[in-house]
């Protein structure tokens, strides 16, 4: 067992699903090890991104809150951003265009697995199908980009 190319491939797999399992074959991996280690790696970061997303959210705020506070101290006029930039036109257009199931199994996936853990427990939190929807999002999405990688790679 490479230990070294699992490992490669559950690491790439926490941030960018999307293109972990292309290194498997060029380690020499095996199918199911490859699925298995894409799989494991998205799934234990979008656990931690997931349940987390309260405190990063929460940190993010208070971050905001505490710069427009020492803004207006200086005097300084505080800009505010737009509400609706392009990136947040796509996040709602996707939200509205493909619903909770969409959105739980593709987020993750397109975007990076922490970005897409935050999006989906910020529009979907409070439901409990929520979570075990982005496991089985990262479990189909393993197996379609790891046969696609073996099929064309391997």
């Amino acid at each position: 067992m490479n230990w070294g190319g699992l490992s490669s491939v559950f690491f790439i797999a926490t941030f960018k699903f999307m293109f972990c399992t292309s290194v498997g074959p060029a380690f020499g991996l095996a199918f199911y090890e490859t699925y298995l280690a894409a799989f494991l790696g998205g799934s234990v970061s979008a656990a931690l991104f997931y349940f987390a997303s309260d405190k990063f959210l929460a940190y993010s705020h208070n971050k905001k809150v505490a710069k427009e506070k020492e803004l207006l101290a200086k005097g300084v006029l505080v800009p505010h951003k737009k509400k609706f930039t392009k990136t947040n036109r796509l996040i709602i257009s996707m939200k509205m265009k493909l619903g909770i199931y969409g959105i739980c199994f593709w987020a993750p996936f397109f975007f990076s697995v922490p970005v897409g853990s935050i999006i989906v427990a910020k529009f979907y939190g409070k439901l409990d199908k929520t979570y075990p929807l982005v496991v089985l999002g990262m479990a189909i999405n393993a197996a379609i980009t790891t046969f696609l990688t073996y099929a064309i790679f391997g």
